[in-house]
């Protein structure tokens, strides 16, 4: 156990590289863990067929159009609150705290509501047919209920992390993906693989998945309000700040509203590689699906070094430090694409192996093998660019984080990619080539733009932004953080 002294990391003073891995390493775990989850819902709908993995290949971006909504709230909430907490304005960062909240909830219903409306059509739209689109049907409809457990579970990790405490957002992801691989086989399978014990197996396929994902969503969101309200590890959600306080609503929207269209600009990709990918059918719908989710391991390390990066740079840009606020970000891009070189190599040698753990279909692995030997070495570049646009919307400036997601998906990617696979004719190959051509070109683009500095400014006004005022003299401002919270 530790207190929450212990548990936050201050960016702003002491050697970078140390504290960089003491803020990102539980990101990276409970990022990896995230990824388990998903893995893990491959792995057993995997044991049911190749129609039920094509249908959750096809749903999983198309999932992700709805909850990219959630990465504008979150990279607000890193932004205003890491800029307070590096300013000393705790206060402050708890209003902005308890505003990220109101305005996650809003969002989030209204987005549920919607793709649950329209959830035929849209799986129309991308293509699925047959019994993949029943399957992706029975899928999606559940996942658009968890959306609003899923958005508050995401900012909840958001704001710890900003206050410094990535520790206990990794435990928080750890027991979500503890409970969603322990119920994965009960609700997908309708057998015991191993023990021939078989009454607890719903035998739901897809929709067990997606109830499974449901279930670790409202438990990982519940313990997310229990640890904001309780206040002991560091950072706290108080119920009086949740009066609607406009002035910081809409420094939320400006500071977000960029980061919801980049999120939206990266799924509308992924949807539109996915109808790309449907074209050529189930076989290579399949390989990709599950080379996806091999694929996430990388944006997974990448995303959470750019959580990491986006903390040190926002408290950085609190604090008044903008040449250190640098020195984090080009830091933490070098180690996470070293990082993703290794695991690339590793996809490179072992890609035959890689692929059979998931599904035995020989046309699948074959194909599967195609798409990780030619993809592999990408990951470094797409993930140090992700670490650098992490590093922009620390300091608040989402609109460029936007626009290097726009170029890098929209200007380069996609058009190439389809170019590749159907005028030239180069089939599932070229959407492969594609990827690996524009992420690295991408990458190069968005370090050019780091290095020209216009981002040191930071979104936090210290003169003309109201805040909450400090706790009335009757209430303990520091009730609760005195107490043990977080296991080493």
């Amino acid at each position: 156990m530790s207190s929450p002294d212990e548990s936050r990391i201050d960016m702003t003073a002491g050697a970078i590289t140390p504290k960089l891995f003491h803020l990102a390493w539980p990101l990276v775990v409970g990022n990896l863990l995230q990824t388990a989850y998903n893995l893990a819902d491959m792995f057993w709908v995997g044991r049911v067929g190749p129609d039920p993995v094509a249908a959750v290949s096809l749903m999983f971006p198309t999932a992700w159009l709805f909850v990219s909504v959630a990465m504008g709230l979150t990279a607000a909430s890193v932004a205003l609150v890491s800029q307070h907490v590096g300013a000393g304005e705790e206060r402050a960062a708890e209003n902005a705290v308890a505003q990220s909240v109101l305005l996650t909830v809003a969002v989030a219903v209204t987005l549920a509501l919607l793709g649950y409306t329209f959830r035929y059509p849209l799986v129309d739209l991308i293509g699925a047919e047959g019994r993949v689109f029943d399957l992706s049907i029975a899928y999606i409809e559940v996942i658009f209920v968890a959306i609003p457990f899923t958005f508050l579970f995401f900012v909840f990790r958001a704001v710890l992390r900003a206050a410094g405490d990535t520790r206990t957002a990794m435990w928080l992801v750890a027991a979500s993906a503890l409970v969603n691989i322990l119920i994965d086989p009960l609700f997908i399978l309708a057998e015991d693989p191993l023990f021939a014990y078989d009454a607890l197996f719903l035998g739901l396929g897809v929709r067990g998945a997606a109830l499974a994902t449901l279930i670790s969503r409202v438990f990982a969101a519940a313990v997310g309000l229990f640890i904001l309200l309780h206040g002991g590890w560091g950072i706290r959600l108080r119920f009086r700040d949740l009066d609607p306080d406009p002035t910081v609503l809409r420094r939320l929207v400006d500071v977000g509203y960029p980061g919801t269209i980049d999120g939206l600009l990266r799924s509308l990709a992924a949807v539109a590689l996915a109808g790309l990918v449907a074209r050529f059918g189930a076989v290579v719908i399949a390989a990709y699906g599950i080379g996806l989710r091999m694929m996430s391991v990388s944006w997974t390390v990448s995303g959470a070094v750019g959580q990491a990066a986006a903390t040190g740079v926002g408290q950085n840009l609190g604090a008044e430090t903008p040449d250190r606020a640098e020195e984090v970000a080009w830091t933490a891009t070098g180690g996470a694409m070293l990082a993703l070189f290794a695991f690339g190599a590793v996809a490179f040698a072992f890609p035959g192996t890689l692929m059979r753990v998931f599904i035995a279909d020989a046309a699948v692995v074959a194909e599967g093998v195609l798409f990780l030997r030619i993809v592999a070495f990408s990951w470094a570049f797409f993930g140090g660019l992700m670490v650098l646009q992490g590093a922009f919307r620390g300091a608040g400036n989402t609109r460029e984080a936007m626009a290097l997601s726009f170029l890098s998906r929209w200007a380069f990617r996609i058009p190439v990619m389809a170019v590749l696979a159907f005028p030239l004719g180069w089939g599932p190959s070229g959407l492969w080539w594609g990827y690996t051509v524009t992420a690295v070109a991408a990458f190069f683009v968005g370090a050019a733009w780091f290095r020209r500095g216009g981002w040191k400014e930071g979104v936090v006004d210290r003169e003309g932004e109201p805040g909450p005022g400090p706790a009335p003299p009757d209430a303990d401002p520091d009730a609760g953080v005195d107490d043990p919270s977080v296991d080493d």
